[in-house]
């Protein structure tokens, strides 16, 4: 009866460690959102970087509007502009799937939207400002430009990008086309995300001094070669999050403990530099980067910056 008793509770004690071990994966996976999901599925076999964008999530955010113009960049200000053009407004657009890719020279964007979308109204005011749809892979396409056009799929999903990309993209979703690779690093610093934060991404390659480049605060006279410094980083993950002050967390995965080192020393010598810089042209100003926390262990460098919301 003891040893049945004692296999018993062993019996229960593996379940519920099982449980409790296996929830939080499950809770993860649960957490990436479908547009996410989608991207994963159907986004062009080149892609080097995926973002996500909880436009509902910001809205409600202090400091909303400098907010979106310092985090989401001017890629993404461009697109809504552009949407606007069709009478797509921006508190109509709820979540984005952002994606870019590196098969040109410059790296173009593209992406899937979560929102409200009138087909026939966007039909009506795009004839109104003289913009011409053109057939993309048996749907019909808005184009502002060669490099960005719109499709609108249902009331609450559309898809804008090159022709090239939405060709693939909707090929893709058909069945017919090609997605991401199954061993794609993307896919795998997905992992390193942070769903519930309203901005967070990934990149690979070329896309990670990019990123830098355009999204960490810097002054017009730094002077820095963006592609050299980060050569050896063959990843990274970000998020955004936004509270009493923003706070950014960088994970980068580089290709040896050494290159992670020399990263780090990079970083903090960067961020000394910056500092009193800052604190030269913005006296009266919050400094950024008398926050920043920089550390690395084996091939991961993680960078952490809190700082009050930006002014402009």
């Amino acid at each position: 009866m003891k040893i049945r008793t004692r296999l018993v509770g062993v019996t229960v004690l593996s379940a519920m460690l099982f449980v409790v071990l296996a929830a939080p994966r499950a809770r993860a996976q649960e957490a990436l959102p479908e547009v996410v999901k989608e991207a994963e599925q159907y986004f062009p076999p080149g892609t080097i970087r995926i973002e996500y964008s909880n436009s509902a999530k910001l809205r409600k955010l202090p400091n909303y509007a400098t907010l979106k113009q310092r985090y989401l960049g001017p890629e993404l200000q461009h697109l809504l502009q552009s949407l606007s053009k069709v009478g797509i407004r921006d508190d109509e657009v709820d979540e984005l799937a952002l994606g870019w890719d590196g098969a040109g020279s410059e790296m173009a964007l593209f992406g899937l939207a979560e929102g409200r979308f009138d087909a026939k109204g966007i039909a009506a005011r795009a004839a109104a400002a003289g913009i011409e749809s053109q057939p993309v892979a048996d749907h019909s396409a808005w184009c502002f430009s060669a490099e960005m056009c719109v499709v609108v799929l249902t009331n609450s999903r559309g898809v804008f990008g090159p022709p090239r990309a939405l060709e693939s993209i909707l090929q893709a979703q058909a069945g017919t086309g090609v997605a991401l690779a199954p061993d794609s690093r993307l896919r795998t610093m997905l992992s390193e995300a942070r769903p519930a934060t309203p901005i967070w991404g990934v990149a690979t390659n070329a896309a990670v001094a990019d990123w830098f480049r355009t999204s960490m605060p810097s002054q017009d006279n730094m002077q820095l070669d963006w592609s050299q410094a980060f050569s050896t980083v063959e990843a990274l993950a970000y998020s955004v999050d936004a509270a009493e002050k923003v706070s950014l967390e960088v994970k980068l995965d580089c290709a040896t403990p050494e290159a992670a080192n020399n990263l780090h020393q990079v970083l903090n010598g960067l961020r000394a530099f910056q500092q009193l810089a800052w604190q030269k042209q913005h006296p009266n100003e919050p400094n950024p980067f008398e926050a920043v926390q920089v550390d690395s262990a084996g091939q991961r460098v993680d960078l952490k910056l809190t700082t009050p919301y930006p002014t402009a």
